[in-house]
């Protein structure tokens, strides 16, 4: 049972509902994580200007999915997983790439951003060495961490509030 509950439009506080018609026009729908994110516009609309900057980054939307997939595993947060195997399903990932992406093992952008949650960040010289290594430079190490932190913050919201996944679940 969901422990906070996702908001419609109409219960949405006043300063999270233009946010949320944004996500909806853009989406077709609002998903629960969005709704769940209204309780606090402030939080809502931080989560989105975030996202919106990290889309401007070098990683791709692919690549953005795969560490949106490595990081929702290593949280174990189940609507995440749900709703980015979706999205990086459009963005071409292939059944069998999106089980890498969550285990780590499809890139170096996969194997970068489970370390840095399975690590809480604390990554050892040979890991930053191994990633440079793969072509990985400061720049996207950064935007890898930027990626990392963004899903964190939903990964734990919805853990706590056992939000109710309204995306197709992932395949285990």
């Amino acid at each position: 049972m969901t422990r906070i509950a996702a908001l419609s439009l109409d219960q949405a506080p006043a300063a999270s509902r233009t946010a949320l018609e944004g996500i909806q026009k853009g989406l077709g729908f609002i998903p629960n994580a969005f709704r769940t994110l209204a309780h606090s516009p402030a939080v809502l609309n931080g989560y989105l200007g975030l996202a919106q900057a990290l889309g401007k980054t070098s990683l791709s939307a692919a690549e953005r999915e795969v560490v949106a997939l490595a990081a929702s595993q290593v949280n174990g947060c189940d609507y995440c997983l749900a709703a980015h195997a979706f999205f990086a399903g459009k963005a071409g990932l292939s059944d069998e790439a999106i089980s890498q992406a969550r285990s780590g093992t499809l890139s170096a952008v996969a194997a970068l951003a489970r370390q840095v949650t399975e690590s809480r960040g604390q990554l050892t010289d040979q890991q930053i060495a191994a990633a440079r290594d793969s072509g990985i430079d400061e720049g996207k190490i950064v935007e890898v961490v930027a990626q990392v932190t963004l899903l964190t913050l939903t990964n734990y919201l919805n853990n706590i509030a056992i939000t109710d996944i309204d995306f197709p679940p992932a395949a285990r």
